[in-house]
């Protein structure tokens, strides 16, 4: 039996006719001809809905995630929004406290607008989670692990248990951990939602979001029609580039998890970090979670909280030379940012707080880049 790993990398194997083409064509046509007696011999109408330059790209993460469908979006906070705006007025969403902070100032201002209800629980605190579920009906759970910028863990399995014996729908957003390293779907919940921007393309070169549904429901159908009414479609080259990234999806996660591991342990104990946020090392309060639902890896996402505050934190990254002063995460290049200053006022990220998206470079150059940052 063909593995994911090699469908994957295979882009699911098609060639196209007339040429065999192994990379596949580019399908650009906004519209379809009808025939004569006015049917779609084609299967298609119009590409808002459905563009043929989707269907690979949505199949790869379908068959990666083991869901029953996949829908492209064009980025991660529309992939979001889909699912917020297919929610009836005044539904109640959970969210956890710690979580990427755009869609958390999306969510609140969907709420501050009186389009939805919106409640926090404490991302690693089941009973917390429990509390609010007990409290008032729910419609949606959001979890986001591991969580941007601490890296929180939430046991996913556990969660989705808790939603679904009150009647919610669990989505997770699972970008960081990417499929490589967890399947939300497999344990318990409802939807998995990707910025594709990030670890599936890899690349740093195209914006995009995912949404995987474990079964094709009446919600979900009222997502998809979200998509198709509010035009947050992906373009046809984006999905042909977010399909080129994913070949090489394994080899990036892996390597990348890797090259973090070995950068956590290694700067815990030098002397300028205060505190190194990593779910792979045991001194994370979400380690024994995070290895029990992510097989290969912790992903390639760290933070770092440097000794003498904010503005050493922005010393150090005012001196790296290999990675790159930019926001983002995922690629195949190192990055580095002072986290609090890109969210700005509001934000709960602390100021000491350095967050590092580890590349593909070999470990060691990453490695004495950041040594030598903090060394001053």
């Amino acid at each position: 039996m063909t593995s994911v790993e090699t469908l994957t990398v295979h882009g699911l194997g098609r060639v196209a006719e007339p040429y065999r083409d192994i990379v596949p064509p580019i399908h650009p046509a906004s519209t379809f001809e009808r025939a004569a007696d006015g049917s779609y011999p084609g299967g298609r109408l119009y590409a808002r809905d459905a563009s043929p330059a989707y269907d690979d790209a949505e199949e790869v993460l379908r068959q990666l995630e083991g869901g029953a469908d996949a829908l492209l979006f064009a980025s991660g906070m529309a992939a979001a929004s889909a699912v917020l705006h297919a929610l009836e007025p005044g539904a109640r969403l959970l969210a956890p406290r710690d979580m990427y902070w755009g869609l958390r100032k999306w969510m609140q201002d969907r709420a501050e607008h009186g389009h939805l209800t919106l409640a926090f629980y404490d991302n690693a605190d089941l009973v917390d989670l429990e509390r609010q579920l007990q409290s008032t009906p729910t419609q949606i759970v959001w979890i986001e692990t591991p969580a941007n910028p601490t890296w929180d863990v939430t046991d996913i399995a556990a969660a989705a248990a808790l939603a679904r014996r009150y009647g919610a729908t669990t989505v997770v957003d699972s970008t960081v951990a990417t499929p490589v390293l967890s399947q939300p779907l497999a344990l318990g919940a409802d939807i998995a939602m990707h910025s594709a921007t990030k670890y599936l393309n890899g690349h740093s070169d195209v914006v995009a979001g995912a949404l995987v549904t474990r079964e094709d429901t009446p919600f979900w159908q009222r997502v998809r029609a979200m998509r198709a009414l509010a035009g947050a479609v992906l373009g046809p080259f984006e999905a042909w580039l977010l399909l080129r990234g994913m070949r090489t999806l394994h080899l990036r996660v892996r390597t990348a998890s890797a090259s973090a591991l070995h950068i956590a342990r290694t700067l815990e104990t030098h002397p300028s970090i205060a505190q190194v946020l990593y779910p792979g090392l045991p001194s994370h309060p979400g380690h024994a979670v995070a290895a029990s639902q992510m097989h290969g890896g912790f992903g390639g996402m760290l933070s770092i909280r440097v000794k003498g505050g904010g503005s050493a934190a922005r010393a150090v990254a005012a001196r790296v030379k290999v990675f790159k002063r930019a926001t983002s995460l995922g690629s195949v290049e190192s990055l580095i940012e002072h986290r609090a200053s890109v969210e700005g006022p509001g934000t709960r990220c602390p100021d000491d707080l350095l967050r590092l998206s580890v590349g593909i470079e070999p470990v060691a150059d990453v490695l004495e880049d950041l040594i030598q940052a903090l060394d001053g």
